[in-house]
């Protein structure tokens, strides 16, 4: 394997699913403690979630609180209470390639905006007879990292 053109910094978020946001909210933002930052609706994605911040500053993680528009609809971010890790990267494109030619498989979308804004990317839960490296079972996100949070984690 050739050397990594990319650094994973920490955790960016986790995103957590059920059938009704409010009741996650309110362990996670009554309870916690946990600030609602924004919310994103999406029918692509059959999602409708309150994205939080745990801690404070570039190195806050984000807590994705999820319920599906639709419950009989895919993908199901309720399936999986757990619904995926996000991990930032300093250079999410060399991360993506580099990957890529050594067999991880991506769910499909590519390198897109999510829903805070960040280019991000999925590796699929699953490897593949020609990308035989997944997560395992667990959905991972990639998220391209801005300079504050290169600062202060690289």
């Amino acid at each position: 394997m050739q050397a990594k053109p990319f650094k994973i910094l920490g955790i960016q978020q986790i995103a957590i699913g059920g059938t009704d946001k409010q009741r996650l909210k309110t362990l996670w933002v009554d309870i916690f403690g946990l600030s609602v930052k924004s919310t994103f609706v999406s029918e692509r994605e059959n999602v409708d979630e309150d994205i939080c911040a745990l801690g404070e500053g570039p190195t806050a993680v984000e807590v994705d609180l999820m319920q599906p528009l639709d419950i009989e609809k895919k993908p199901a971010v309720h399936a999986t209470p757990l619904n995926h890790v996000g991990l930032w990267v300093d250079d999410l494109a060399r991360a993506v390639e580099w990957m890529t030619a050594n067999g991880v498989r991506f769910a499909p979308g590519g390198i897109r905006k999510g829903a805070a804004g960040f280019d991000i990317c999925f590796i699929h839960p699953k490897g593949n007879e020609q990308f035989p490296v997944g997560g395992e079972g667990v959905l991972i996100e990639l998220v391209q990292a801005p300079p504050e949070v290169i600062a202060a984690l690289g």
